[in-house]
């Protein structure tokens, strides 16, 4: 055992109630202190800390498919978008004449795509020798062309309905929370689908068919307006707690606002946020105490010995590629909840805001921050790295303004001053650096 790990393997006891310590500081330094570096908002703070949770349990799933696998997801936005695609589809309310318009035929189009790669499927096992190859293909060709004839004047029918307040599918109306397992259950079909085809490969290969998958679904969920509106975006998604207006109308709600000396738009607001996070809050602990369940039994050991020794696993007769199938599959489904989640906490499904560099790259880094391949470390690292990257657009142009102070006031300065908040990324990538530097294994390592 090297140097460093031995020294981050015997690290104090308290280093982890510590950092968490320092997180929690900075939450509430945020809600209390009204000065150039932090708002003095308690409406920011929760705003910070509910998306950090959010984070958090992106990084859970990013970290077991890391931590507890060694595999490479290089398309975790495309899992976050198919969860964010299930409260449209599950809790919003059904549009009308939309189903009229295309329902029957569209759902006829899908049985007919799924059932011709199960015949494809079927005749690949079963065929042998040199006419395998042409029948797969006249077979895949001639469902396309079906599942195209019946799904085209489907989705035009539907996107004709009321296209400039609708134009989609709708949803089914059902609880919001309901709406959570089923993101879970999208992102689980999609990467067991990927995974059957791409977990054969070496983890470069990996990355890079996971990081051009991911940006297929997010351009599929842009272009097919019949499932949320493409670009145009869905609002008014439900949400699990009060809305602010139904608790300003409250007289019960009013009173007790008055009793903390707060007008009752700010406290309705900071009160949605605690119930938001109250609800997040107990997403992640469920979450945490399931995978550190999983973690130290017998499967969780077994996980860990393939990804440090495939060779050796495999000759202990260990089907490694099915184990990282499974993996990779529970990893994404928990990715596919934080996007369930992050709709429900906006109100707002929009897939042109699913950018790579925000739900690929900085989750990387909270879990890599953090320390992979270990639960808790993943949370203290996304709440810290989120922190960080939304402090980063206020602070940048202090300190830049600090770094320039002996420039003369001219248009250099300015401009440096000025584009200092698009600087968050180099600010992580500085961050992840020190750590890298300083912490190789994270600030929590794994034990």
């Amino acid at each position: 055992m090297s140097t460093n790990r031995q020294a981050e393997t015997s690290a104090s006891p308290w280093r982890a109630p510590l950092l968490f310590a320092v997180v929690i500081l900075l939450i509430v330094l945020e809600g209390t202190v009204s000065n150039a570096m932090f708002s003095g908002s308690w409406n920011s703070a929760l705003s910070i800390l509910n998306m950090g949770l959010i984070s958090a349990v992106t990084a859970l799933g990013v970290n077991m498919i890391w931590g507890y696998g060694g595999l490479f997801n290089a398309g975790v936005v495309g899992f976050v978008a198919l969860g964010g695609l299930a409260p449209v589809l599950v809790s919003t309310q059904p549009v009308p004449g939309a189903w009229a318009a295309g329902g029957p035929q569209l759902v006829l189009a899908l049985a007919a795509g799924l059932a011709t790669l199960v015949i494809a499927v079927t005749a690949a096992a079963r065929m042998k020798g040199v006419g395998r190859l042409p029948v797969v293909v006249l077979i895949l060709i001639a469902g396309y062309v079906v599942t195209r004839m019946l799904f085209d004047p489907a989705v035009t029918a539907i996107e004709a309905n009321n296209p400039s307040k609708a134009g989609n599918i709708g949803g089914l109306g059902l609880p919001v929370l309901l709406s959570w397992p089923v993101g879970m259950v999208f992102a689980a079909i999609a990467a067991w689908g990927i995974g059957k085809v791409a977990l054969g490969l070496r983890s470069d290969y990996l990355a890079i068919a996971t990081l051009g998958i991911g940006e297929i679904i997010v351009a599929i969920l842009k272009n097919e307006g019949w499932l949320a509106r493409g670009v145009l975006n869905i609002t008014g998604v439900p949400r699990p707690v009060p809305y602010e207006l139904a608790l300003q109308s409250n007289p019960a709600f009013v009173e007790a606002a008055a009793r903390w000396a707060m007008d009752p738009a700010t406290a309705s607001a900071i009160y949605v946020k605690l119930c938001y996070a109250a609800v997040f809050v107990a997403v992640v602990l469920i979450l945490i105490l399931l995978s550190e369940l999983a973690l130290y039994s017998p499967w969780g050991r077994m996980m860990r010995a393939i990804r440090d020794n495939e060779t050796a696993a495999e000759a202990m007769g260990k089907d490694v590629t099915r184990r990282h199938l499974h993996l990779f599959i529970i990893g994404c489904a928990v990715i596919g909840l934080s996007g369930a989640m992050m709709v429900t906490l906006d109100g707002l499904m929009a897939p042109g805001g699913y950018n790579p560099l925000r739900y690929t790259f900085l989750v990387w880094v909270m879990v890599i921050v953090g320390g992979s391949g270990n639960n808790w470390g993943a949370v203290l690292g996304a709440v810290l790295i989120w922190f960080l990257w939304i402090k980063a657009e206020v602070w940048g142009p202090a300190g830049m303004s600090l770094l320039t102070s002996p420039l003369s006031d001219g248009p250099l300065r300015q401009h440096l001053i000025e584009s200092a908040p698009q600087m968050r990324f180099v600010a992580m990538g500085l961050v992840l650096l020190l750590v890298l530097r300083f912490a190789p294994r994270g600030l929590l390592p794994e034990r």
